[in-house]
Order: C-alpha cells, then sequence, then structure tokens
C-alpha cells in the first residue's frame, strides 16, 4: 500500500525538506540555490522562486499536492483548486498518454530531466512547459512517496494551432485547421 503524501500547507517544512533532499540525492544539486542567504527555504520556494514546482502523490490516479506560486500562476489555479485536483488533468487529453509513459520512467529511473510538454491552464489556455526535471520524491529510506517537476520556462502553444474545451468535465484537445 502506499504511503499516503500530504502537504497540508504550501509552508509545511517537513515536505519541503522531502522535496529538497530527494532532488539533491537524485540530480546532485540543491533546489533552492537561489535563496537569499538567511531566509526561510519553504517561503522562498513558494512565494518567490522563479520558476514553477509542482507535486504529486502516487495513488492510483496521483494527485496533486504542491503548487508554489509561479506554478499557480502559470496554470491559473489556486492552493486550494490544485491540491487534490488529479494531475493528468493538467495535460490535454491527447497527451495524456505520453505524460503517463514519461511517468512510469521517471519511477524506474529516478528522474528525467530536459522534457518538454503541452499542457491546459485552468482557463483552457494551451501552453508549453519546457526543460523541466521531474524526479521521484523519495526520504532516505527510499521509499517512493510522490513525484515532483521544476519548471523553468514556458510559452504559450502556437495561435490556432490547437485551443482546449474546458466546458464540460477535463480537458480534452481539439485542433482548429486554417481556412
Amino acid at each position: 500500500m502506499p504511503i499516503v503524501l500530504s502537504v497540508p500547507s504550501p509552508l509545511n517544512h517537513a515536505f519541503v525538506s522531502l522535496l529538497c533532499d530527494s532532488y539533491e540525492r537524485l540530480l546532485g544539486k540543491r533546489l533552492t540555490a537561489g535563496t537569499p542567504a538567511g531566509q526561510d527555504v519553504a517561503h522562498w520556494l513558494y512565494h518567490e522562486a522563479p520558476f514553477g514546482v509542482l507535486a504529486q502523490d502516487v495513488s492510483d490516479d496521483p494527485a496533486f499536492v504542491y503548487a508554489n506560486t509561479a506554478a499557480q500562476t502559470r496554470f491559473a489555479y489556486s492552493w486550494a483548486e490544485f491540491c487534490g485536483m488529479p494531475s493528468r488533468l493538467s495535460a490535454p487529453s491527447a497527451d495524456r498518454e505520453a505524460r503517463q509513459s514519461l511517468l512510469a520512467g521517471v519511477t524506474r529511473d529516478g528522474h528525467v530531466q530536459g522534457y518538454r510538454g503541452l499542457r491546459v491552464s485552468g482557463s483552457g489556455q494551451l501552453f508549453w512547459i519546457e526543460d523541466v526535471t521531474i524526479w521521484n520524491l523519495a526520504g532516505e529510506d527510499g521509499v517512493v512517496r510522490g513525484q515532483a517537476a521544476v519548471i523553468p520556462s514556458w510559452s504559450d502553444a502556437c495561435p490556432g494551432r490547437a485551443t482546449a474545451d474546458r466546458s464540460s468535465g477535463p480537458p480534452s484537445l481539439s485542433t482548429s485547421h486554417p481556412a
């Protein structure tokens, strides 16, 4: 049975330690290298980090458990809307199978770097997440409790290429063809 990952507050120090420590163990560098000296790491990561950070649990239908304010702004969801939302809903329906294969690779290999994928915001806007690093959230005991992603950059998807239909249920992708 998987260990349930719960983050009661975006400033939860135990979770931020798991996030940062697992990143450093797998990638050999600090996630919070840009934190000013003396500043609370949890506060900086949530409020001031110049990149998006997302985390999900390991349930059968993984749900987001953390999203810093940079990610909330780009994805157009509040903390309350993000946390508990199935993470698959962040990708257009046509891209979900590829996303799931990527996450299975992360589970197997521990992390991936340089990922680029299409995502859909809460308002239905399509955008690319770019140069993303995704890693397993594992304690020193090696037990995987979730997965996290750092998103250093994103860009709008090509206008006229695709739009997301958010009007009824989960996002879906519909391609528009120029006349």
